[in-house]
């Protein structure tokens, strides 16, 4: 009995560490390995300086379903990410306020393709059955990631953000026209 016990006691922490008890479901914890999390973390940090609450906060709210990664998941995750050199720290009162350097940029572009696929699949996990409606909602936060994330690129051409403009114009009369 003991030797069962040792035997399965290494795999049901394990597994505790992936269990979707602590939010709404299933899908939305397992999505997070180290991997995709290191990927969603730097891109939000990308957007704009973050708090690590204002991470756990965001990531609750873009999952949706009462989800939310812990602490314990979240800071180990940002001081690694410090210390690749991805992001830099700065105080900000008593908190420290995470930004993304030059070096973190440049992994979040050589890796566009996965950081846009997890961020899609994240933006995926609040769906509530209304597939259509959230696969719209999906692909406009696609879009509003891509629009700020292009017009804020240091190598950008001057006219980039006219570009920008213009596309998200004719978008916009495209939808209008529709039927």
């Amino acid at each position: 009995m003991f030797h069962m016990f040792r035997k399965h006691g290494p795999r049901m922490i394990d597994h505790h560490h992936h269990h979707p008890h602590r939010g709404g479901g299933g899908r939305g914890p397992r999505m997070f390995d180290s991997g995709a999390m290191r990927y969603v973390v730097l891109q939000l940090i990308a957007e704009k300086p973050r708090h690590g609450y204002d991470i756990i906060k965001e990531l609750e709210t873009r999952i949706g379903g009462g989800y939310a990664p812990s602490p314990g998941a979240i800071y180990p995750l940002m001081a690694m990410l410090h210390d690749m050199g991805h992001v830099s720290v700065s105080l900000d009162g008593n908190k420290k306020l995470h930004s993304i350097t030059p070096e973190g940029q440049v992994f979040l572009d050589e890796n566009r393709a996965m950081v846009d696929a997890v961020m899609a699949r994240l933006a995926g996990q609040g769906r509530e059955g209304e597939r259509g409606g959230d696969d719209l909602r999906a692909v406009m936060h696609q879009l509003k990631e891509t629009v700020v994330l292009r017009a804020r690129d240091p190598a950008a051409p001057a006219t980039r953000r006219e570009q920008i403009a213009a596309i998200l114009r004719r978008a916009g009369a495209e939808i209008a026209a529709l039927d």
